[in-house]
């Protein structure tokens, strides 16, 4: 299986023009939640261990950036944000200091589900930005929406949150999202905004599904109830921020056109209009993505009336 560590330059609605690191393979991760992007974890783990090697990462990082400074392009932030869980990866904290030295923001994505282990809390003390998964405080809900591996336990995981939290000297965020039908309750939600307030964050979030999610049947919630949560939030003075439409920020030009749009699907679907716009950029047409539909590497798939295009992970893991 080719690596696939580096991607983007991205769009990303909080971090700005951010080059995603993939540290994790597809698909292996601490939960499986019912909205992924990315669709079903195929394996379910809370074991850290090396996926890759550091150097590995470095160069590809340092290659790509080089590439990038040479356009003038800009680069806002070093993201990871991968096809699992980002702190499974038992090297993530040398990582992080290997790619501080190149004078970048380092953020990290995670789950949280991990956050109570010593040596992830060290880990990740050397990021700049972090954003920490917080969907419920219920037990029954969380199991219902993240899927966790069974050995997880969500006190263990919150009593993590608050205890990091008062450690991290930089900028944490909280992500919560709402799902239709299961976390949407104006009591679940008050109990997890109450929680969230004894947080030293700096940003809180909410979303909702914008891209397609592993279930399908599940519903985004009616602008009602986002309004509710939102009016709560605002009540215990979370100042909340809507993650509830797409990055205004536009894709930058690409080189290898094809390696990029397998990069970036694997683990941030493309809407069509974007796909449409890196192809422009670069001047080619769309016969290159109905070749990598062909060859099924690529799949489209249809959600809240627009067209998306993923990776095809399936035949990936097959394959290595």
């Amino acid at each position: 299986m080719k690596n696939r560590i580096v991607f983007g330059p991205i769009p990303s609605r909080r971090v700005g023009k951010s080059l995603g690191i993939n540290n994790i393979p597809p698909k292996i991760c601490s939960y499986s939640c019912i909205y992924c992007q990315i669709g079903e974890t195929y394996l379910l783990s809370k074991e850290r261990k090396e996926f890759y090697k550091i150097e590995e990462i470095q160069t590809q990082v340092l290659k790509k950036i080089s590439e990038l400074r040479k356009r003038k392009e800009e680069i806002n932030f070093l993201s990871f944000v991968s096809d699992g869980e980002p702190t499974l990866d038992i090297n993530l904290g040398k990582e992080i200091e290997l790619l501080k030295e190149i004078k970048i923001p380092i953020a990290v994505f995670t789950n949280s589900s991990l956050i109570n282990l010593k040596d992830v809390q060290e880990d990740l003390l050397k990021a700049n930005w972090i954003s920490i998964k917080i969907d419920t405080v219920d037990e029954k809900i969380w199991k219902k929406i993240n899927r966790p591996h069974p050995d997880l336990n969500l006190k263990e995981i919150l009593e993590g949150i608050l205890e990091f939290s008062d450690k991290y000297k930089g900028s944490l965020n909280t992500e919560t999202m709402l799902v239709e039908g299961i976390n949407t309750n104006k009591e679940q939600i008050e109990e997890t905004a109450d929680f969230i307030s004894k947080i030293k964050r700096e940003k809180v979030y909410i979303s909702v599904p914008t891209r397609p999610p592993a279930v399908k049947t599940i519903k985004i919630p009616k602008k009602e109830i986002i309004k509710t949560a939102y009016d709560i939030f605002l009540k215990k003075n979370l100042n909340p921020e809507l993650l509830t439409g797409f990055s205004e920020h536009g894709f930058p030009k690409i080189s290898n056109v094809q390696e990029e749009i397998l990069n970036i699907t694997s683990v941030h679907p493309l809407k069509e209009e974007d796909v449409q716009k890196i192809l422009k950029k670069a001047n080619k047409d769309w016969s290159l993505v109905e070749n990598l539909i062909k060859e099924g590497e690529i799949r489209m798939v249809k959600f809240r009336k627009n067209k998306f295009f993923l990776r095809n992970l399936k035949k990936e893991i097959k394959n290595g």
